[in-house]
């Protein structure tokens, strides 16, 4: 046997024991076996001799057919799972709803904020954080540079207000845990800041209260997270509350850092 075939079917011999390896290491066996007999059984195509008259016709070239949106394209599939989320009765807040609340601001969005749940206002207009907290939380993005329509992304762990705006309970939670999980890998944000304890609870599974993780770098699914304090706490009149307000502006100073967006100058 000559140099040049000896070399070719060294090269295949390497080639299949890197794939057996490969396959040992997956826990799986053997080779891909196609399926159908025409598949197993390939028909050969004649070769039909050009004439003079089909060269001289010219072939009509056919007009492309758009390429329809994949179905994992966060633009297609949000709204649908808006709907699905709008018929949910997976739990006892179907009944005392007025409407469900999906999201609001930029799907396409670097950052994303993630509250507990919506209150009366956001039950009765369909949008999370429009609110008392709501307008809180969007002077605190318009400080960080950002505008809440445009820039950002924000949503509930729940879906639907809990009666009196309770807490949620843990049924409740696990009944919108599949909707938040989709909601956000279609979302795929870089950071998302989780907004008080419920948040942080759902989020990053942990008892640990809000003071003991706020300001500490999180994952949720390989996406970075930042817990901080719930603007409706901020609102709230207390002694703590122009300390929990500085900390709140460092935690998201720090996710503007982590965004390479500009820091405010200190006055």
């Amino acid at each position: 046997m000559s140099g040049e075939p000896r070399a070719e079917l060294a090269s295949i011999a390497a080639s299949l024991r890197a794939y057996l390896e490969w396959q040992e290491e997956a826990g799986t066996w053997g080779f891909p076996r196609r399926t159908g007999t025409a598949a197993a059984t390939p028909t050969a195509t004649p070769t039909a001799t050009p004439t003079a008259t089909a060269t001289a016709t010219a072939t009509p070239t056919p007009t492309p057919t758009p390429t329809p949106a994949p179905a994992g394209d966060p633009l297609v599939r949000l709204p649908r799972l808006a709907t699905e989320v709008a018929g949910c009765t997976k739990c006892g807040l179907a009944k005392t709803r007025t409407q469900t609340v999906f999201a609001r601001g930029n799907p396409q969005a670097r950052l994303c904020f993630v509250g507990e749940a919506p209150g009366a206002d956001e039950d009765e207009q369909g949008l999370p954080f429009v609110g008392r907290a709501g307008q809180l939380l969007d002077r605190m993005i318009g400080a960080m540079g950002l505008d809440p329509a445009k820039d950002v992304y924000v949503c509930n762990i729940l879906k639907c207000r809990p009666p009196g705006n309770r807490r949620p309970e843990p049924e409740e939670m696990a009944a919108c845990f599949p909707y938040l999980h989709e909601q956000l890998d279609l979302v795929r944000p870089q950071v998302i800041v989780a907004l008080g304890n419920t948040a942080v609870t759902a989020l990053l599974d942990t008892k640990l209260g809000i003071t003991k993780v706020r300001g500490q770098w999180k994952l949720y699914r390989g996406v970075l997270v930042m817990p901080t304090y719930h603007p409706s706490y901020l609102l709230r009149p207390s002694p703590q509350q122009a300390e929990a307000k500085r900390q709140a502006w460092e935690d998201l100073q720090a996710v503007m850092k982590e965004l390479g967006l500009e820091l405010p100058k200190r006055r």
